[in-house]
């Protein structure tokens, strides 16, 4: 058990925390789940609260002091704060409420360290903000990003806020795309752990500021950990002006998709 008295570092909370979420997310599989209804055809379920409540009990014992946006439970804590916690406690809620285990628990510290954790395959894929790391069976693997397999994700969830100039099923269509790529679409930023770990090519999605989204903190750290090449759908870099997210294994890559995304007058 991490507490406030023991000597951990960051990493080890973030770990901890994922774990937690993710043994929450396991035990409720299957059973029949009560869902909330948060508008626009989007729910949560009591799974996402029991995660999110087994999360927020790692932090609050290791780091009390810390502040914590959680996707549920919004924040918790000075907004100010210097340091906070982003927490997304099952991200493929949709998938996971059909009985389809494409899944994530994500728990960032915001400028820090960040994990992510698959909670059916077992994997934990980790940053202490420099390197990133894969934990499978208690071993841990440096994260090696490859293009190898030529899959790219794209998220083809609603809003569009770069639309018309950039429509992810538009690039889906593209000559140059089915000739180079090939299109994958799991509607979970699992993909972006995998993108670090070398199970995806890249992964693209529309969106404002990604940096400090619950959904979307923990696997942008893992994949600048990792030395992936990361930027807005308009190549420049993401942040409080940034428009999406595209993060590849390597510069070819990434080249490719913006000269496909740009081929679209996303630029």
């Amino acid at each position: 058990m991490i507490n406030s008295n023991t000597s951990v570092n960051d990493t080890d909370v973030a770990i901890a925390a994922a774990h937690a979420g993710a043994e929450a997310v396991r035990a409720r599989y299957g059973q029949r789940l009560a869902r909330i209804d948060k508008g626009a055809g989007d729910f949560a379920t009591d799974a996402d609260l029991s995660a999110e409540e087994a999360i927020l009990g790692v932090i609050r014992a290791a780091r009390p002091e810390d502040a914590v946006h959680g996707e549920e439970g919004g924040q918790q804590g000075a907004a100010g704060a210097a340091r906070q916690w982003l927490v997304d406690p099952l991200c493929g809620t949709l998938n996971y409420a059909v009985g389809t285990t494409l899944v994530a628990v994500n728990v960032a510290l915001r400028g820090g360290p960040a994990a992510v954790a698959d909670p059916f395959s077992g994997e934990v894929f980790f940053t202490d903000g420099e390197t990133a790391w894969v934990r499978r069976d208690g071993s841990d693997t440096q994260a090696a990003p490859t293009a190898a397999t030529r899959l790219v994700d794209v998220n083809l969830d609603p809003p569009f806020p770069s639309a018309p100039g950039f429509r992810a099923v538009e690039l889906l269509a593209h000559p140059g795309f089915v000739e180079r790529l090939r299109p994958r679409v799991v509607s979970t930023t699992l993909a972006l752990a995998w993108v670090a770990a070398g199970k995806r090519a890249a992964y693209v999605t529309d969106g404002g500021d990604l940096t400090g989204s619950v959904h979307f903190a923990a696997g942008i750290a893992l994949c600048r950990a990792s030395g992936c090449v990361v930027t807005g759908v308009d190549g420049a870099p993401v942040g409080p002006a940034g428009r999406g997210l595209v993060a590849a294994a390597d510069a070819e890559t990434h080249d490719l998709l913006m000269s496909l995304i740009r081929g679209r007058g996303a630029s």
